[in-house]
């Protein structure tokens, strides 16, 4: 099954980019560890994802960029074919002169109705190449304008045509500190309407992604675009092609389907996060070995203590006693800082894959009561490595990993409504202080369902 990729603002389409450029690196890459026929069915399997054949042989991104300011996606464009092993088509691209000026309103109530029409064609066409559509995959950023205001009304609008197709949105949060005044407002806009109309929000926080590249890819003056690829990296990790239980020895053939159904048991729970190990620079993975066991236990150790990375991770933290006087989630003796999980998905790429045991994160203390932990643990597998990594490993969690930072958004954007600050910006385009009301109790019911789990 393909996806069709909507990438949206400046954050979308430069991410976009990286991702399909990771992808191509990948298939591309020489894996002398499989044999031919499997290096083959890995290939096939992941062009029909994300790619099709036109005339000129070099394979197209199944995908369609929408900007209000043409600068990026020219560049986008113009990068991608100059790479010689893929490029974006010259008819599923829109853009205008001018932005959305960090404004979520007017992206969302006057460049969304207003170009509507072009931008859902251009995806009707780019759908209708698929012989099987299995959803879309949008990226966007949280925070702007043209990305969150125009992506969240996307969305909706892609729900409306395409109701019984998977959506995922790739979501990036803000800095914590020092992007636009205005972001928390955007970033409740945008999540309490993804909310509504998306399958599922992936979520990548700047501020940990920025920490990567310092900390772990040792990267000295840190630009947009490392960032970007380190991003990339991760989504190429969890999008590739693999084994699932039910699939057998054939690559699955509907990654957002099975990935929905692993991991979103409940609509009330959508919000995912992603764990990627190693990650290292280029040129150290020549002097580096990994054993699957080093790995699983980092990753799950992550997974528990809320670690975003591999370094400084607290060894302290412990899943609680099962069995001992925990009745109720609400309990005291629960361990501080522990994160608990609804469903969790383990993703293993390289040689011996097969022999490697995740009965650790069946625990049933690593996760919420009511659910079997049989069903909120799945393991896919492939013993083709990922881009240059002889073994590697992803974790994509359903659990609170989001609800500190979701908390802190919704506070201060509370804090700047309750002074007034900035309404005006945003009822000149039609959103009123009820819309912002809507908002902030859609959130409000997010964070309380996560925090009792």
């Amino acid at each position: 099954m393909s996806i069709v990729t909507v990438q949206l603002g400046q954050c979308g389409n430069q991410i976009g980019h990286e991702v399909f450029n990771a992808i191509c690196s990948d298939v591309h890459g020489t894996h002398g560890l499989c044999s031919k026929k499997e290096n083959e069915s890995y290939h096939d399997a992941c062009k029909e994802r994300f790619f099709s054949e036109e005339e000129s042989e070099v394979p197209v991104a199944r995908a369609v960029l929408v900007d209000m300011e043409p600068k990026v996606i020219s560049q986008t464009l113009s990068i991608a074919a100059r790479s010689g092993y893929w490029k974006y088509s010259d008819q599923s691209h829109f853009c205008q002169k001018q932005g959305s000026g960090n404004n979520w309103a007017n992206g969302y109530s006057v460049h969304g109705p207003r170009h509507k029409e072009v931008i859902m064609n251009l995806v009707q066409k780019e759908a209708e190449k698929c012989d099987r559509l299995g959803g879309f995959f949008t990226i966007m950023s949280m925070a702007g304008g043209t990305g969150s205001g125009l992506g969240a009304f996307v969305t909706q609008c892609l729900r409306d045509a395409f109701p019984t197709s998977f959506i995922l949105n790739h979501v990036v949060w803000p800095y914590g500190t020092g992007e636009v005044i205005v972001q928390n407002y955007n970033s409740v806009l945008t999540l309490s309407h993804l909310y509504q109309s998306s399958d599922a929000l992936l979520v990548h926080e700047n501020d940990v992604i920025h920490k990567i590249c310092a900390q772990l890819m040792n990267i000295k003056q840190i630009s947009f675009r490392d960032v970007n690829q380190v991003i990339a990296h991760q989504l190429g990790s969890v999008f590739q092609p693999t084994y699932t239980a039910e699939s057998g020895l054939h690559y699955s053939r509907n990654p957002l389907g099975d990935l929905m159904e692993t991991l979103v048991p409940h609509p009330e729970f959508k919000m995912l996060g992603l764990r990627n190990i190693p990650q290292m620079p280029e040129n150290s993975l020549a002097y580096s070995t990994f054993s699957w066991p080093g790995l699983i236990k980092h990753l799950r150790q992550m997974l528990i203590a809320n670690a975003k990375m591999e370094e400084g991770i607290d060894w302290q933290v412990r899943p609680p006693r099962l069995g001992c006087s925990v009745p109720s989630s609400h309990s005291t003796d629960k361990p501080l800082h522990f994160n608990t999980s609804i469903a969790n998905l383990v993703i293993l790429r390289g040689k011996d894959m097969h022999s490697v045991d995740v009965g650790s994160f069946r625990d049933p203390s690593l996760y919420t009561s009511w659910l079997n932990p049989q069903d909120a643990f799945n393991a896919w597998k492939t013993p083709r490595a990922f881009n240059k990594y002889e073994k590697s490993a992803a974790l994509v969690s359903n659990s609170q990993f989001l609800l500190k930072p979701l908390d802190n958004v919704v506070g201060k954007a509370w804090n700047m409504f309750a002074s007034k600050a900035y309404i005006h910006q945003y009822t000149k385009f039609g959103i009123e202080e009820e819309d912002f009301l809507d908002s902030f109790t859609a959130l409000e019911q997010v964070i309380s369902s996560y925090a009792i789990l």
